[in-house]
């Protein structure tokens, strides 16, 4: 089978569909891997290393969708790749259908594209695998990101994470206690941080006390909750995870308004729409914005910050699922594997995912 990695054109996307070690495995199992020129850069992966590994290099985006079955993408796709896809070729990458543009959605049934949303690959215990490694890296970029925000130099409140004798430590609070919550937690905490963390799931909530014990505060997400230690954050940390679906807003408006002056917001579910009503997407080449006195950080890409690690964390939950494909042909795979099934957002063009087709208000179609 041919698999292709083309070059992410979204601005300032470093990360890769594939590094040279996930060439190396496919071609070792018998398969072609066409990897557009300067694609691994980005990451720190230069076109010899992939050589090195097996790939053909491909000197064009076209030539890479046009020799591909089966592409292997980090982002969903943009306007300007919509024109390259071929007619039944299958797409994986972070897809977040439900909150692209329409047009998305109409070229892949147009052209009959089989697209694999990494977020909703989900295993038999409710755990989404490629997802989770996405989540685990976001949660640990977080109290870089926070505490570059909160320095006097960059317009924050110029408080120090972690405090110092006779200072207190900045407060921070999670919104969400699943992975990325839960990884985010941790690494504030470890940076010495006053950490609380809500979720609507009690057993989530459990197992962050039994983690950390009384080290961290935990809070069910009830308005009244979450209205009360919004008040008093330095640090707003949106983790509301809502599969193939716009995240839920959490955080209102008029509880942003009622925020510590230069405080931060980093919302991570801006690629799901965003937990926090004044969020709205920002790039890495501007990436944050004031409103209503709150320093909003909302990049989407946010793991390009950390490409390379980033790269290699998308590869070793994604590989698994590309061997298969590779072994037994799409559909095969699809059908023999229940987790990949329920991250098929289409099939030959067809909406046959639940979640997406209610989210956007469309009928879903038969996998049958």
């Amino acid at each position: 089978m041919n698999f292709g990695v083309p070059k992410e054109i979204r601005e300032l996307e470093n990360r890769v569909g594939l590094t040279p070690a996930g060439v190396h495995a496919l071609v070792e199992a018998g398969h072609t891997v066409y990897v557009e020129n300067g694609a691994g850069m980005g990451a720190g992966f230069a076109d010899d290393n992939f050589r090195a590994t097996g790939a053909k290099i491909a000197y064009s985006a076209e030539e890479v969708y046009g020799r591909a079955d089966v592409v292997a993408k980090v982002t969903r796709l943009t306007a300007q790749e919509h024109a390259l896809l071929r007619e039944d070729q299958t797409v994986l990458s972070f897809m977040h259908l439900a909150v692209s543009s329409s047009d998305l959605l109409e070229t892949l049934k147009k052209k009959s594209i089989t697209a694999i949303a990494y977020e909703m690959i989900q295993a038999e215990d409710g755990s989404h695998p490629v997802l989770l490694t996405a989540s685990q890296v976001a949660g640990r970029v977080a109290p870089g990101i926070a505490s570059e925000l909160l320095s006097s130099t960059r317009g924050g409140r110029g408080i120090l994470l972690s405090g110092v004798p006779g200072v207190p430590p900045a407060a921070v609070v999670i919104l969400g206690a699943g992975a990325l919550g839960e990884n985010a937690a941790r690494a504030f905490l470890g940076m010495g941080a006053q950490v609380t963390i809500l979720d609507r799931t009690p057993d989530k909530l459990q197992r962050i006390d039994e983690m950390f014990g009384s080290c961290i505060t935990t809070l069910f997400a009830t308005p009244y909750n979450v209205q009360r230690v919004v008040e008093f954050a330095d640090v707003l940390i949106g983790a509301v995870l809502a599969p193939g679906q716009r995240a839920p807003i959490v955080v209102t408006r008029a509880m942003v308004k009622r925020m510590r002056p230069r405080s931060v917001i980093i919302d991570f579910a801006i690629d799901q729409g965003g937990c926090i009503e004044t969020s709205r997407p920002t790039t890495h080449r501007n990436p944050t914005y004031v409103e209503e006195g709150v320093i909003h950080y909302c990049v989407p890409t946010i793991l390009s910050r950390v490409a390379r690690t980033a790269s290699h964390a998308l590869l070793n939950a994604s590989l698994p699922y590309l061997y298969a494909i590779g072994k037994f042909g799409v559909d095969q795979a699809i059908r023999a594997d229940s987790s990949l099934m329920r991250g098929v957002n289409t099939w030959h063009g067809k909406l046959v995912n639940t979640q997406v087709a209610d989210a956007l208000g469309l009928p879903v179609n038969s996998t049958q």
